[in-house]
């Protein structure tokens, strides 16, 4: 069951929060300030936070300093009264995922944290590192050589092959690879897409442009260079 902690100093919220969280399934662990929160967050391994910023004893932003500073990478999601673009750069630039403002609906809470949680499993899936035809990719190191030859790819490039290298052997859509590798508010069209694979195939190499990355005409590739 999915561990969600609510860090949130109103009781009358931190209710409702509980509540709501519950009926979407989620086992729920609430605390009411900030030093009880970062307590919770190191002792519960919780997969994801929900945390105020401002609470007693210690402010959200603190506690969220603190996690990350130990290398936590659980998402966190800050409840703020505050709106300002200012506020939101300060919580994002000390590690933050996401904002939402009070008064917030509970459907976009429960929106966001959904969206949260599958950006977390995508990259608990993520491959490491492949070795194919020759080619040895790190995708942790962002290296990839055929022999010794560096083969310069791009970072896009190594997200591309990291997306089709996962799900081997099925197809994945063009839309698919636009939503997963450029992001939901991304602008490029699905050209783009074909554009940067042409770029992966002609630095992979091969004996045939279709060796490790098959087109599937009107859809999309699929990765069969294992």
């Amino acid at each position: 069951m999915t561990r969600v902690l609510v860090v949130e100093d109103d009781p009358r919220l931190a209710k409702l929060l509980e509540g709501d969280l519950e009926l979407e399934g989620y086992k729920v662990d609430v605390a009411r300030d900030g030093l009880e929160g970062l307590e919770k967050a190191k002792r519960g391994k919780p997969d994801i936070i929900l945390l105020d910023v401002m609470l007693p004893k210690m402010n959200g932003y603190d506690v969220c300093r603190a996690i990350r500073k130990d290398d936590v990478d659980t998402p966190i999601l800050f409840l703020t009264a505050k709106g300002q673009e200012s506020e939101k750069v300060v919580g994002f630039s000390l590690g933050a995922d996401d904002y939402v403002v009070k008064p917030f609906s509970g459907m976009e809470l429960m929106a966001r944290i959904k969206a949260l949680l599958r950006r977390r499993q995508r990259e608990a899936e993520k491959v490491t590192a492949v070795e194919f035809d020759g080619v040895r990719v790190d995708f942790k190191r962002m290296e990839a050589v055929r022999g010794k030859k560096d083969l310069g790819l791009t970072p896009k490039e190594f997200q591309i092959l990291e997306h089709l290298v996962r799900h081997k052997g099925e197809v994945v859509s063009r839309q698919k690879l636009l939503e997963d590798v450029w992001g939901y508010d991304a602008l490029p069209s699905t050209r783009t897409v074909d554009n940067q694979v042409l770029t992966l195939r002609q630095k992979l190499g091969g004996k045939d442009k279709d060796a490790h990355i098959v087109t599937v005409h009107g859809v999309g590739y699929k990765f069969v260079g294992l």
